[in-house]
């Protein structure tokens, strides 16, 4: 029986188990924190539940996929449902636009909001759709470092559409010109953060991203985001795949240009694969004793990371739902502090998330738990204490502005994520929640390939290689690694 070492057990180290336990190698998985899952993790005390890490899920299709492929039934293993509103809405000036996952709800409640002719709403959907469809084989689920990605005919086709992709202007601009109105453009901006990018540098084609929650929907595992993990370590362990937790992996070992199995605690582990579920850059740093390392791709930007909050809050608030955004009054000048000026914004957006919307055991009877992000820079030795208690203040003025309470009054418990934390947690380099940016073209298709050049039998999985990172784009990243090995 051929035998695959995976070092990590994020979503992509997970999906990697599943799919080679599947078709009869005998796996192991090494991860140095003491549970599996790498972001998907959870925040727990006081009676209250907190996803800590990923909190929206799109394309449940890729879970179902996998758990049928361990020739499963899904319903048996995962239940979800759509939801009606992908995300709330809230401006400065009062405006509130509910995300409704309905498109043509949607557009009549923007519409009547803003003032913006339907048309021009349906017509930049549709464009979002156009675009999705005509790169999503070969930038999201084929290699990009395969010369027969490039040989077949779908891509053929995608490089005809190439002029109509959006490639060649940035996402503000796209956005800008094609809904003439800023609180529309702020709103579709958002999502370049959903990769840890800069709107005003990253390329319009971003705005499939968008296409994936307003078209395809937005969803809610009925017991929270961190049992997608769950469910995928289950089946991992029904197929006899070995999990050694608290075993963080020193080195990947080498013969004649051939990873042949990894170094933990000075103990050697063999194998005839070897894939890495670990942010590319401390791969190269930590566990590759190599010459040559690909210095261009070490050294893109990296992208913004995180600050979050977990807040047990004493009351309900009925103005907000499941996923909720306070909007900053210059969103311009927001993306300059994160990636120019590297510092938290004085007038951040804000993010709430508030599972025990939907799941009400995630709080005590009368409150909710709040998830609460900014985006802020990756760590490059800021004075994190000092902007950590600033940004509390300032987050927390900007709600009690909105809804017009004392939240310090209401918050009951209370832990942080922040960058360093990240990094210590997660493995992410600098606390950078997707690995690279991509604030440049470049950056945006061409990551890390999902093996090695060089060393044969070395595969890359996750959030900091091709094709990117987010649990969607972490899952493919499996898939394209099962394809090349098949």
């Amino acid at each position: 029986m051929p035998k695959i070492i995976i070092i990590g057990s994020g979503v992509a180290g997970l999906a990697s188990a599943l799919r080679f336990s599947v078709r009869g190698y005998e796996v192991d998985v090494f991860e140095s924190n003491n549970y599996v899952g790498g972001k998907i993790a959870e925040v727990k005390g006081s009676g209250y539940r907190f996803d800590a890490g990923p909190s929206l899920f799109t394309m449940p299709e890729l879970i179902d996929d996998l758990i049928r492929l361990s020739d499963n039934n899904p319903q048996n293993y995962f239940q979800y449902s759509r939801l009606k509103e992908s995300c709330r809405y809230f401006f400065d000036d009062k405006t509130i636009i509910h995300g409704y996952s309905d498109i043509d709800r949607f557009v009549f409640e923007a519409s009547k909001k803003t003032g913006v002719d339907p048309k021009k709403l349906k017509s930049f959907f549709k464009k979002n759709k156009f675009i999705y469809d005509s790169t999503k084989s070969i930038f999201i689920e084929k290699s990009l470092h395969k010369l027969s990605t490039y040989l077949s005919f779908k891509t053929f086709l995608s490089f005809l559409k190439i002029p109509f992709l959006n490639i060649f202007n940035t996402m503000n601009k796209v956005n800008k010109n094609s809904l003439k109105n800023k609180k529309l453009t702020q709103l579709f901006n958002r999502f370049a953060t959903y990769n840890g990018s800069n709107p005003y540098k990253a390329p319009g084609i971003l705005n499939i991203i968008s296409h994936l929650e307003f078209n395809q929907g937005a969803f809610f595992p009925k017991r929270g985001m961190r049992s997608i993990v769950d469910v995928l370590h289950r089946i991992c362990l029904e197929k006899n795949v070995k999990f050694h937790l608290n075993s963080k992996v020193d080195k990947i070992n080498l013969k004649n240009n051939k990873a042949i199995g990894v170094e933990v605690n000075g103990k050697l582990y063999n194998s005839d694969l070897v894939i890495s579920n670990v942010d590319i850059h401390f791969v190269y740093k930590n566990l590759l004793d190599v010459k040559k390392k690909p210095i261009r791709i070490l050294k893109q930007e990296r992208s913004s990371s995180a600050l979050i909050f977990y807040w047990g809050i004493s009351k309900l608030f009925k103005s907000l739902d499941l996923h909720n955004i306070l909007f900053s009054s210059d969103y311009k000048n927001e993306f300059n502090q994160i990636f120019n000026e590297k510092t938290v914004p004085d007038d951040p957006t804000v993010y709430i998330n508030i599972t025990s919307k939907y799941k009400a055991d995630d709080a005590p009877k009368g409150h909710e738990n709040w998830f609460v992000m900014i985006n802020v820079p990756h760590n490059q030795n800021q004075d994190w204490k000092s902007l950590i208690s600033i940004a509390r203040k300032n987050i927390i003025h900007k709600i009690n502005n909105h809804f017009e309470v004392d939240l310090e009054k209401l918050i009951v418990f209370e832990e942080y994520l922040d960058p360093i934390r990240i990094e210590n947690k997660t493995g992410s380099y600098l606390g950078s929640l997707y690995g690279n940016s991509s604030n440049s073209k470049s950056s945006a298709f061409f990551r890390h390939a999902n093996f090695s050049s060089k060393i044969k039998d070395l595969y890359f999985c996750g959030g900091s290689v091709h094709p990117g990172g987010g649990i969607p784009l972490a899952l493919n990243s499996a898939k394209i690694i099962d394809e090349i090995v098949s």
